[in-house]
């Protein structure tokens, strides 16, 4: 491999971590800051929200390390990942997995800032990033797989704060793997036909033509499932505001879905973020208005 100047080499390594395309750390950010301020009843305080902050960020990071060193024989058939620096073979496996290592590292040195329950939680975090890319392979929903990798920052987010994961927190887990069915779904409505050619399963292609139903009952579950849990919270109104917001953001993807265009399902895909935002705003709100209240 020709040697590049340290610029371009760095650029490279920055587009093995989509470091300018965040959407995806804002998918894992959202959920797990909502968890941390539901758990704390309020805000976390500066180290749990700096070690969770970091950590989301470094562990996308790492994941996507991890993937495409998985897909890469993959993505060089696929439009959209054909130019991805492992599958050009401008950085080398071997680089790839390094990066991904030293990173997941990082994110490992911060969770041990935090109590022992934490640390073993963030390992089994940790095993279910490195499994995911490879149930594309068998599994006819992998992305059932990633809502579970994107969605560990809840329980994490718990047992740093009380020591121990309740019935809550995997209340909102298994609403918040609702929400990745959705969005990963409408991502793989982008790629099915390369998909179908070389043989990946993915839930667009096992939703087959329900996959607009299918993302819109996943979101309708996720919506469902949280607004239940705040219920049994007793929170307020200000949190049902963020989760009515939610509500109405994904009924405007199902008009940039219904029709199956790649344009429409990837753009849909990309402002997912903002219904977890929509969702933490309210948590937020909420909190503060009870402080401020008392």
């Amino acid at each position: 491999m020709p040697s590049l100047p340290a610029s371009s080499r760095l650029s490279l390594y920055l587009d093995l971590i989509r470091w300018n395309r965040p959407a995806g750390s804002y998918l894992l950010l959202w959920p797990t800051l909502s968890a941390l301020w539901l758990a704390a009843g309020g805000f976390p305080g500066w180290h749990l929200l700096v070690v969770f902050t970091l950590g989301t960020v470094l562990m996308r990071s790492a994941g996507c390390c991890i993937n495409d060193v998985a897909d890469r024989r993959f993505d060089r058939h696929v439009k959209r990942t054909a130019e991805r620096p492992v599958t050009r073979g401008a950085i080398s496996v071997r680089e790839a997995l390094w990066c991904g290592a030293a990173l997941a590292f990082a994110a490992f040195l911060l969770v041990l800032t935090t109590n022992p329950p934490t640390v073993l939680w963030s390992v089994a975090a940790l095993a279910v990033t490195l499994i995911y890319p490879y149930t594309k392979r068998f599994f006819s929903m992998p992305q059932a797989v990633l809502g579970v990798a994107f969605s560990f920052g809840i329980p994490m987010a718990y047992s740093a704060v009380r020591g121990e994961v309740p019935a809550v927190a995997w209340a909102l887990l298994l609403g918040n793997l609702c929400w990745v069915l959705a969005y990963d779904t409408e991502y793989a409505m982008v790629d099915r036909d390369d998909d179908l050619k070389i043989g990946i399963r993915t839930s667009a292609i096992t939703l087959g033509r329900f996959d607009v139903a299918g993302v819109m009952a996943f979101y309708a579950i996720y919506l469902m499932v949280w607004a239940i849990t705040g219920a049994r919270l007793d929170l307020g109104a200000m949190y049902f505001v963020g989760i009515a917001a939610a509500a109405a953001l994904a009924g405007w993807h199902f008009t940039l879905i219904r029709d199956r265009t790649r344009d429409g399902c990837f753009r849909a895909f990309r402002l997912n973020h903002w219904l977890g935002l929509a969702v933490f705003a309210g948590v937020v709100v909420e909190a503060a208005t009870r402080q401020w209240g008392q």
